[in-house]
């Protein structure tokens, strides 16, 4: 059952055969549970929708079972990550690049199992990549190998140029971030939490219907794990927009309108639709 917020990002080209990013027009269809779209948003079949009229509300949303989660990463995101999921009941294996002995605290809190990167997929029905962008490359081979049937790989990653990375040509270019980091991994990912403050994974969740509720952005190409990762993020307390396939993941990404967003669906849409292809010269190497 689809639940939260879906945000699909078409492109219209026009009949000229440009195609750069200022020919391009988006179009986003949004399927609201509880709220409504803003005005002139496309929704389902893609009539306009005004503000005033009714939506179905959709019904009761799915309970995610225990799964088997390996996070790789234990920064941030990575540790607040284990301690929510762990919190529900999720079987969490967490790795990072010093090796497992260097997370005996984390473990000793969270009762999660440290393992090293190599290990942290085997078995598992969800894999978090939340490892710096130049880290990336260096992730064991076969990363993936091991893991369960249909497995969602979630990108968290940011580029972050000036900072920290370095350049990345592919990326300067115009690659999405979490389309090079697909690359690099060689399975399909799903970015999500990359704009997401890692104190509001601990504090900001509410439950499913609750006023305000905080949404996240989820970008992927595979619908099955996508949907996977927006069932699991609604039971950490937040709802989703889906911010349509990874080749338009440049939405979310930093110096966009929705980077670092803490607003509820209807915000998050319209930060979405926002965003301009252009990075700022912040973001540039």
């Amino acid at each position: 059952m689809q639940h939260g917020h879906r945000l699909q990002v078409g492109l219209v080209i026009p009949l000229s055969s440009c195609t750069c990013p200022q020919a391009l027009v988006p179009i986003l269809r949004v399927n609201v549970r509880n709220d409504f779209p803003s005005p002139g948003i496309a929704v389902g079949n893609g009539q306009l929708v005004k503000p005033q009229d009714h939506i179905t509300q959709r019904g009761r949303h799915r309970k995610v079972g225990p799964m088997k989660i390996g996070i790789i990463g234990a920064g941030n995101i990575g540790g607040n990550l284990t301690r929510r999921l762990t919190a529900l009941g999720h079987d969490v294996s967490i790795a990072n690049s010093r090796g497992p002995e260097t997370l005996s605290a984390l473990v000793e809190e969270t009762g999660a199992t440290a393992v090293t990167a190599a290990e942290a997929a085997r078995g598992a029905q969800v894999v978090v990549v939340t490892v710096p962008l130049k880290a990336v490359p260096d992730l064991p081979a076969g990363l993936i190998d091991g893991a369960a049937e249909g497995i969602a790989v979630i990108d968290t990653g940011n580029y972050y140029p000036q900072q920290r990375d370095g350049r990345i040509a592919a990326i300067e270019d115009g690659t999405p971030e979490s389309r090079w980091t697909e690359e690099q991994i060689g399975h399909p990912v799903i970015k999500a939490f990359n704009g997401t403050y890692a104190q509001d994974i601990l504090s900001n969740g509410l439950p499913g219907g609750s006023p305000g509720r905080q949404a996240l952005p989820v970008a992927g190409d595979d619908a099955a794990a996508k949907q996977i990762v927006r069932d699991l993020i609604d039971e950490l307390g937040f709802d989703t927009v889906d911010a349509g396939g990874l080749d338009e993941s440049w939405r979310q990404q930093p110096g966009t309108p929705v980077y670092g967003h803490q607003g509820d669906a209807e915000a998050i849409v319209k930060a979405l639709a926002e965003a301009s292809p252009e990075r700022t010269a912040e973001w540039q190497a």
